[in-house]
């Protein structure tokens, strides 16, 4: 089955005009926050469906509104929905009660914190970045969660999010939604040590590429990355280096250390950043010749060998350019023999 349908926001100041449907027992969004939309009728421009659908259920007659995007929504095995996305800023009339559910305006940090769909959260994201006309496809199994979300033909980074005690919520999110409002998600972190003369240990660091969405330019972990939704720490830490590093770690060297809790707050790009990771952490020791290994330039501009105590004193005294946390350098530094 295929339907073309449109969705529109009727956004004032910092707030959106949602609907929460809650007044039909047999509603594919039942108790769901969404805009104003519907289904298009035989004949109609995706703008003739827009006017008719926000006056059918909020009484307003637009004036002012912008083609956001097209979203393209899978569920299950039959259903294909091709949606045409809008904001308005203009408009006209008396706000009705509407049939559908009740209609609120709502502040748009608080919109975080609703009932919405996943996918949802990724386009109202866009919104917010004000992102150029887009195309979003959604993919969503039979019971309604995530599988799949693509930007403009690219695969976006879905995650497990996490309850308190580290056990898997049901709800997966989109990478950037996580970062946005805080969610706990999975991580893996491997350092890369190899004796030395000095401390015992240099520490292989990577310098983050000036391009990354957190921290960029700063001296960090030899390799890590996020727990793709259903994929396991192992997996993923072997991912990890062959992606960023090009090296293909041996599996029985990786010595588990522990778990590693993260939490920060910050703003890049004029954009707010909140990272909140349960990191698993490995130490692999190996003598690697970094000049044969290849980077992942969008993730690594480059790797060096540090010696372990002055890795940690350049951390204290924050004399280096570095997003490394202090009780996670100590647990690699107990694991080499050296702290602790």
């Amino acid at each position: 089955m295929i339907k073309l349908t449109t969705l529109c926001y009727l956004e004032k100041e910092d707030q959106y005009l949602m609907l929460h449907r809650t007044k039909k027992e047999q509603d594919e969004n039942k108790d769901k926050w969404i805009g104003a939309g519907g289904k298009f009728e035989y004949g109609e421009s995706p703008e003739d469906c827009l006017l008719r659908e926000v006056k059918e259920e909020t009484g307003y007659t637009l004036h002012s509104w912008r083609f956001r995007g097209i979203v393209t929504f899978v569920y299950g095995e039959d259903t294909v929905e091709y949606m045409c996305l809008y904001t308005a800023d203009r408009w006209e009339g008396k706000q009705i009660i509407c049939t559908e559910g009740d209609l609120e305006w709502v502040k748009k940090e608080e919109i975080w914190k609703m009932n919405l769909w996943e996918g949802d959260r990724i386009f109202f994201r866009l919104l917010t970045e004000e992102t150029p006309f887009f195309s979003l496809k959604l993919v969503y199994n039979i019971e309604g969660t995530l599988k799949q979300a693509v930007l403009n033909g690219k695969k976006l980074e879905l995650f497990d999010i996490l309850n308190e005690d580290g056990t898997k919520s049901g709800i997966v999110r989109e990478r950037g939604v996580a970062h946005l409002d805080g969610s706990l998600h999975a991580t893996v972190h491997i350092w890369i040590a190899r004796p030395n003369e000095k401390s015992g240990y240099d520490i292989l660091l990577q310098r983050r590429s000036h391009h990354k969405d957190s921290s960029p330019d700063c001296l960090d972990i030899s390799s890590a990355g996020h727990i793709s939704t259903g994929d396991g720490f192992l997996p993923s830490a072997m991912r990890e280096a062959k992606e960023e590093l090009g090296l293909t770690l041996d599996p029985e060297k990786l010595k588990e250390l522990g778990f590693h809790r993260k939490k920060f707050e910050g703003e890049f790009y004029g954009r707010p950043f909140r990272d909140n990771q349960l990191s698993k952490v490995y130490l692999y020791i190996e003598a690697i010749d970094i000049t044969k290994l290849t980077l992942q330039e969008e993730e690594v501009s480059e790797v060096i060998w540090m010696d372990y105590q002055e890795c940690k004193k350049g951390i204290q005294e924050n004399t280096i350019k570095n997003c490394i946390y202090l009780d996670e350098f100590e647990l690699v530094g107990k694991g080499l023999g050296i702290d602790g």
